[in-house]
């Protein structure tokens, strides 16, 4: 039996009970919430009786995101210390867990990158150098460099790449930090096009981010309220409409953005019209929708927990990221799994709409550590 097959088997074999239990268990409902939520969490490993082990184990969470710094504490503790440690830890996590882990990471190339060589890691390069050459070989190497190594290490889904245009230069969060291949859109979907392809030769999951686009912002999420609503073009959906009518089925992360002309009430993440009305309607796709930190403060500082969670669920989002460093908060995913349960239990949520998210997200991770040609 070759690698592959064998790898399907066993996937197989861990999600179908799962998935065949819930019907039967009282717990059915705990246990499709649980996997709506990636936790961000402090330790460089998932020792019995720590908090992630506990989240795993009792909050049964869908997923885990692995950052390098610890920005609360402005620590360089965290979750990641070398190649060989952060093994051990996606290993731990996944024996954690009687559904497979979507263990996440942002290793986007250049600045945006949790695996740095001074912790052995290879360098990588930015998006903005990549584009700018629009070479497809040297990005294919690139690419296929760090999807080989994502692989290696246990973390089976990149939360990249950047598909936002370089509208401003001058952007904090995206311009200025080179997270951006161009301008252009069609240089955009063109670099990210062979990313993907080469997460998927390596049976990493990609990310497309930040939906409908993050690139004409002046302020950054993380800090601050981000209104496009006088910068943003239509031509920043172009490389989603390429990509997801070319057959793209892995994960879309949306952005905290406010825009008027999409949605008059809401920023992206919590906005139907946005996500359900034109990334799911207009533009046709049909897999996983995953939030952007919902600890940033362009949602945390304008919405109550409850309140930030119902809309972003109401709006299509399948996986909500408490990534827990931008604030931080060991009670996060109990917190999270009662709210969305007290939802569901007073009607603000329904049933179905659990069900929806369930089956996305379970079908993605059919897909986990499966190469394809």
């Amino acid at each position: 039996m070759n690698k592959s097959l064998f790898v399907a088997l066993l996937l197989s074999l861990l999600i179908s009970p799962a998935l065949a239990d819930t019907s039967r268990q009282p717990d059915n409902l705990s246990i499709k919430i649980g996997q709506m939520l990636m936790i961000g969490f402090r330790g460089m490993d998932a020792r019995d009786g720590s908090a992630i082990e506990a989240d795993i184990r009792e909050r049964r969470i869908g997923g885990v995101v692995l950052f390098d710094y610890d920005v609360q504490s402005k620590s360089p503790v965290r979750n990641i210390d070398s190649p060989e440690q952060l093994q051990r830890l996606t290993s731990e996590l996944q024996q954690r867990s009687s559904i497979p882990l979507f263990i996440a990471i942002d290793q986007e190339g250049g600045r945006v990158c949790r695996l740095k060589p001074s912790r052995g890691f290879p360098p990588t390069v930015s998006a903005a150098s990549l584009g700018k050459l629009d070479n497809a070989d040297t990005t294919r190497e690139a690419a296929g460099s760090t999807a080989a190594l994502l692989a290696s290490l246990g973390v089976n889904m990149n939360l990249a790449p950047v598909v936002d245009l370089n509208v401003n230069p001058n952007n904090p969060v995206i311009g200025k930090l080179d997270r951006s291949f161009s301008a252009d859109p069609a240089v955009v979907a063109r670099q990210a096009r062979i990313f993907v392809d080469a997460f998927h030769r390596h049976g990493v999951i990609a990310a497309l981010k930040h939906f409908p686009g993050h690139g004409s912002s002046t302020t950054d999420t993380h800090k601050d309220f981000t209104d496009v609503t006088a910068t943003w073009s239509k031509e920043e959906l172009d490389p989603y409409r390429a990509l997801i009518r070319e057959g793209y089925s892995d994960p879309v992360m949306t952005a905290h953005v406010f825009n008027a002309r999409l949605d008059s009430l809401y920023p992206a993440t919590l906005s139907r019209a946005t996500i359900d009305g034109i990334l799911r309607q207009k533009l046709g796709f049909r897999s996983v929708v995953i939030s952007d930190d919902m600890q940033m403060k362009a949602i945390a500082d304008r919405y109550g927990l409850e309140e930030a969670i119902r809309l972003a669920i109401d709006a299509g989002v399948d996986v909500l990221i408490f990534g827990n460093n931008v604030s931080y908060d060991p009670d996060i995913a109990s917190k999270a799994t009662t709210i969305i349960r007290h939802l569901v239990e007073k009607g603000a949520i329904s049933p179905e709409r659990i069900d929806q998210s369930y089956r996305r997200i379970m079908a993605l991770k059919r897909r986990i550590n499966q190469p394809r040609p």
